[in-house]
């Protein structure tokens, strides 16, 4: 499968959510999935080094807004380039050429990837995929989001999301599709 990763680009070599990003893409190339992400830093690097120390493909999908707003280039763990003009361009790209996605930690980026594709699985805008949030942090987010605002949301469209306690609970889940 095409696993597309979403996750912050703060977490630096040593940390433990690099690691964490790390061991997620070695899991998902040691069992044959190509990994797409948005191919710059943080957990975007580090789950490209995981699955190409791993000897797995890893697909980056990059953007000129993103380069003028931050001067950085894809990673070196990229081993193709998928390149767009606009952010909205490139969010389509990770959401719509995935057959699965996890989401790691992150901040508005990676909650807006959650958000969109989840909404356009909704709407039946996009076939039904795994969408695996991973870490309390998620679980917390839309415990509250299903709490407060539980009319807003059935109990269909609240298990088009799973979630996974950590990378290796995720790979699981995504195994059990």
């Amino acid at each position: 499968m095409k696993v597309s990763v979403f996750g912050g680009s703060q977490p630096k070599e040593g940390d433990a959510a690099y690691e964490e990003a790390r061991t997620l893409g070695r899991l998902l190339a040691e069992r044959g999935h190509v990994v797409l992400n948005g191919g710059y830093i943080g957990t975007m690097e580090a789950v490209s080094r995981g699955a190409a120390e791993a000897g797995g493909h890893v697909i980056g999908v990059t953007c000129e807004d993103i380069e003028q707003w931050r001067k950085v280039n894809p990673n070196r763990w990229v081993k193709e380039e998928i390149r767009k003009k606009t952010l909205n361009e490139r969010l389509q790209v990770l959401i719509e050429e995935c057959d699965a996605a996890i989401a790691l930690p992150g901040g508005p980026g990676t909650l807006t990837e959650i958000s969109l594709m989840w909404n356009l699985m909704i709407v039946e805008s996009l076939p039904r995929r795994p969408l695996i949030l991973v870490g309390d942090g998620w679980q917390s987010v839309f415990g509250q989001v299903f709490e407060k605002l539980g009319t807003y949301t059935s109990e269909t469209q609240r298990n088009l999301l799973q979630f996974g306690s950590d990378v290796e609970t995720a790979v699981a889940l995504l195994e059990l599709r």
